[in-house]
């Protein structure tokens, strides 16, 4: 089932989730729905508060759907190692139609628990190291547009404001 995926201004993406405790059923469901509503999107990463549910998970598959070993559900991470440093663009699908370049960690390794809660340790590059950086982000309740200046930011935040007075957001 494709989920509605929140946008910007929508208080759950500005919060910190909740650890999943539970490794359920409903958990599975909640991780195939996620990876559903992602695809149907034409995204490589959405986290649980971008659907409105605080939980600290996120699902990502930098392959768009062409490799099966990249798709991955993390539940609970925890960063370990930042390193180096990429700069490209970036956008969210909480802000739809916005991207802008960020500059990243070139590798992250990052350890989680799968859809079954075993412990899982994983050193990824590049596009990967982007998308884990941004989803943890978003479990923290920080957000993309928090990389931007002041101005930059607040021209942006601007742009929102006139899309939502018309309709578009």
């Amino acid at each position: 089932m494709i989920l509605e995926v929140v946008k910007y201004g929508d208080p759950a993406l500005m919060k910190r989730a909740d650890e999943v405790t539970e490794f359920d059923v409903r958990l599975h469901k909640l991780v195939d729905d996620m990876f559903e509503t992602m695809y149907g999107a034409s995204g490589v990463g959405l986290a649980a508060p971008q659907v409105g549910l605080l939980k600290r998970l996120f699902v990502m598959d930098c392959s768009s759907g062409r490799n099966k070993k990249q798709k991955v559900a993390l539940i609970n991470p925890i960063i370990s190692l930042e390193e180096g440093e990429q700069i490209g663009d970036e956008g969210c699908l909480s802000f739809p139609g916005i991207s802008f370049p960020v500059a990243r960690p070139q590798r992250v390794i990052v350890r989680a628990r799968d859809i079954d809660g075993s412990e899982i340790t994983m050193d990824v590059m590049d596009l990967e190291a982007r998308c884990v950086s941004h989803e943890t982000d978003h479990l923290d309740g920080e957000l993309f547009i928090e990389y931007l200046s002041p101005l930059k930011r607040d021209l942006i935040k601007r742009k929102i404001k006139k899309r939502i007075k018309q309709g578009e957001w």
